[in-house]
């Protein structure tokens, strides 16, 4: 393995589908990579986190971040609220450090990909972006003056925009959340409603649709049209120099967008696909927890069972 700069981190990146772990050196490369499917059961969560842990933990690996979906108060290591995996009231953060001894960062999943790319990927030098990642729901993050905005916890929750009425029910309690009609999910079900096959992919959707085939078409303007409307209300809303679109179909929800530009010339925006792929999670994570591990001092010891 070629040298590295010292210290590192190991970045968590929680998904609904996807747990994704990597040692990050200082630089933001991915010195080594895991991932598997995603448990929904905090403790086995848990426990499935700290196997990756231990397989990725090095002498240099100073902190660990991890990235969670849904509402957090980073401060306090706290998820107010989840969607596909709800850590509510459960010390996720507090287990693993105590398990692994090394000092534990905890924060949205999309604040710690905005974050990643603001440090090594799309976003470098900006001060105002918004961030949408496109996976089994959508993930939201703001940053404004060179500041993540959160409110009183939890604002940039952009998953959550209304963009139908009355729309399908969402995982936050309303309905017609972007999250209900442009997240990947929402993909599977638009397909299966145009009774293509449930396999079908994004790729595969782009390349029928090339060939003429109405029925994918049809598909991808319903599920990336109420994406278009939400973007455009954040544009309205913010003013980002930037909005960047990450995840893992980040890149499929850019290339489908070029069909639908914003409708307002007041409110136009370059929007991009994520520089870092689905890979900005966990090099945020990482990062993140490098910058904050001196505020923490957790004592070593080895690896145990959380």
């Amino acid at each position: 393995m070629p040298p590295f700069p010292s210290p590192t981190a190991i970045g968590i990146d929680i998904g609904g589908t996807k747990l994704c772990a990597a040692w990050v050196d200082r630089t933001g490369a991915i010195l080594e990579h895991r991932s598997e499917p995603t448990s929904r059961q905090p403790a086995m969560l848990a426990a499935q986190i700290l196997s990756l842990l231990q397989q990725l933990d090095r002498p240099p690996v100073a902190a660990i971040g991890i990235g969670v979906p849904g509402r957090v108060a980073p401060d306090r290591r706290t998820v107010l609220s989840g969607g596909y995996v709800d850590l509510t009231g459960f010390d996720l953060a507090g287990r693993l450090e105590q398990a692994c001894g090394r000092p534990v960062v905890l924060d949205n999943d999309c604040t710690m990909a905005l974050l990643g790319e603001m440090a090594v990927g799309g976003a470098r030098g900006e001060a105002d972006v918004a961030m949408l990642t496109i996976g089994t729901g959508i993930g939201g993050a703001l940053v404004l003056n060179g500041e993540i905005v959160r409110g009183k916890a939890g604002a940039g929750q952009f998953g959550h925009v209304t963009v139908a009425s009355p729309g399908e029910p969402c995982a936050c309690g309303r309905r017609g959340c972007v999250e209900t009609t442009s997240s990947g999910s929402a993909l599977r079900r638009w397909i299966a409603e145009a009774g293509l096959d449930p396999s079908t992919t994004a790729q595969e959707l782009f390349e029928r649709e090339a060939r003429g085939d109405a029925a994918a078409r049809q598909v991808l303007h319903a599920w990336i049209g109420p994406l278009r409307l939400a973007i455009d209300s954040i544009v309205a809303a913010v003013d980002p120099s930037l909005v960047l679109l990450g995840g893992g179909l980040g890149e499929a929800a850019h290339r489908a967008l070029r069909r639908l530009p914003a409708a307002s010339p007041w409110f136009q925006c370059r929007v991009e696909a994520a520089m870092l792929g689905d890979r900005a999670g966990v090099i945020g994570c990482a990062l993140t927890a490098l910058d904050g591990a001196s505020l923490r001092g957790v004592p070593e010891r080895a690896m145990q069972g959380p």
